[in-house]
């Protein structure tokens, strides 16, 4: 800050009488400067405003920019991650298929070394069943009353088969 230095007596007075168009120029042009100042500050705080509302309107477009930007990584994740599991399942549903086509070979090559016959077995003894009871009748006998009970009912069909089955294979022994 600027200092007044006072002066005593008539030396003031005299300076004062010779300096006074210069201390009303510097007077003036303080005064300007002091003008200038408070512009400047208007004028900044006038900017400042825009400038930071300017800001805001930037910051929100890379917002939705980058929003946007994000949600299509998201979905290209999410499409390639559903494709991947689509993948594994169709694997995981084929090496399934391949475990229960194993299982049942060996179940059926375990029934079998315990004399079990198998399905096909059991269907070839009843068709020989049936050609032999037709050329029974044939030869001018009457149907057996089981064939004629099997036939009407054909879900007990597999009851005498097995029957049939299990003497069968004694009888090859034999």
């Amino acid at each position: 800050m600027v200092k007044k230095i006072q002066k005593t007596g008539s030396a003031a007075k005299s300076n004062a009488a010779s300096t006074s168009p210069l201390s009303g120029a510097i007077k003036d042009s303080a005064q300007q400067i002091w003008l200038a100042g408070l512009g400047a500050f208007a004028k900044a705080q006038e900017e400042g405003g825009k400038a930071f509302e300017s800001l805001v309107k930037e910051g929100l477009s890379i917002q939705r920019k980058t929003q946007a930007v994000a949600e299509e990584r998201i979905s290209e994740a999410t499409n390639r991650v559903s494709s991947m599991a689509t993948d594994i399942s169709s694997k995981a549903a084929g090496q399934w298929d391949k475990l229960e086509n194993i299982f049942e070979e060996r179940v059926a090559k375990a029934l079998n070394k315990l004399g079990v016959p198998s399905a096909r077995d059991v269907e070839a003894l009843i068709e020989r069943i049936d050609a032999l009871n037709r050329h029974v009748q044939s030869l001018g006998g009457k149907a057996p009353a089981k064939t004629a009970a099997r036939k009407a009912a054909p879900a007990k069909k597999a009851a005498p088969a097995k029957k049939a089955a299990r003497k069968a294979p004694a009888k090859k022994a034999a």
